[in-house]
């Protein structure tokens, strides 16, 4: 009774200790999403914010949210493409890791510029615009080549998958269009019997049956005996006695 009672209390343990880290499990990964749509929420709002400083602040406030947003744009594609390849092409591995450096600096530079745009000294701006532009441009550049270079790589083995594959379908097709038929029975003409003497030539030909005349007696298949003559010297059988 103990063991049974030791058995349902493991067990019970065990269920209970599962649905916890189902729950942890659950909750964690709810988090992540809540978080994510809060982070792509957040971006939309910082990108539209930068959108529309571009229009409604002119000089070098407009041109620092530009550089801004320009900057985000071009990380975040390059940041997208590389992640979605990766999981296609191992090799692309390399590549991210470059992206990760580059991110720094990118990074630093979007912090800078996110202080400089509640900077009041506009001299102050627009000395600092040229370096600062030059960045930028640096930047956004290398995260374009990288993009770039990752979807000429999966357009290039898309392109070469298609050819193999356009191959081989050529091949199977012609496959199914080769069929070949043969050939019927010929009628053939009956071969002429060897001649009997060297000296004959040419081909002759098995001779029909003749026909026999209406009034031609049809010849028994067995020669009837012949009755032999008889001779003086040869004697009469003698009759049998019927004594």
């Amino acid at each position: 009774m103990e063991a049974v009672i030791t058995v349902i209390a493991l067990l019970f343990l065990l269920f209970v200790v599962l649905g916890a880290y189902a729950t942890v499990k659950v909750i964690g990964a709810a988090k992540r999403g809540v978080d994510r749509t809060i982070s792509q929420a957040r971006r939309t709002v910082e990108d539209t914010t930068l959108r529309a400083k571009t229009f409604t602040q002119p000089g070098p406030a407009g041109e620092i949210a530009q550089l801004r947003l320009t900057l985000r744009t071009s990380m975040r594609a390059t940041q997208d493409a590389l992640h979605l390849g990766v999981a296609e092409d191992e090799s692309l591995k390399e590549s991210l890791g470059l992206f990760e450096r580059l991110s720094v600096h990118g990074r630093e530079l979007d912090d800078e510029l996110r202080r400089l745009e509640s900077e009041p000294d506009k001299r102050t701006l627009s000395t600092r615009l040229p370096e600062l532009r030059e960045r930028t441009e640096r930047i956004t550049q290398s995260a374009d080549s990288l993009r770039w270079a990752a979807r000429d790589r999966a357009r290039r083995f898309a392109a070469d998958d298609l050819d193999s594959l356009s191959e081989q379908i050529d091949v199977e097709a012609g496959a199914l269009r080769h069929w070949t038929t043969e050939p019927g029975p010929t009628a053939s003409w009956p071969e002429a019997p060897v001649p009997d003497t060297a000296t004959s030539s040419g081909q002759t030909w098995p001779e029909p049956p003749r026909s026999r005349p209406a009034d031609e007696p049809p010849r028994s298949a067995i020669t009837p005996p012949v009755q032999r003559p008889t001779y003086p010297w040869q004697k009469k059988p003698r009759p049998e006695s019927t004594t």
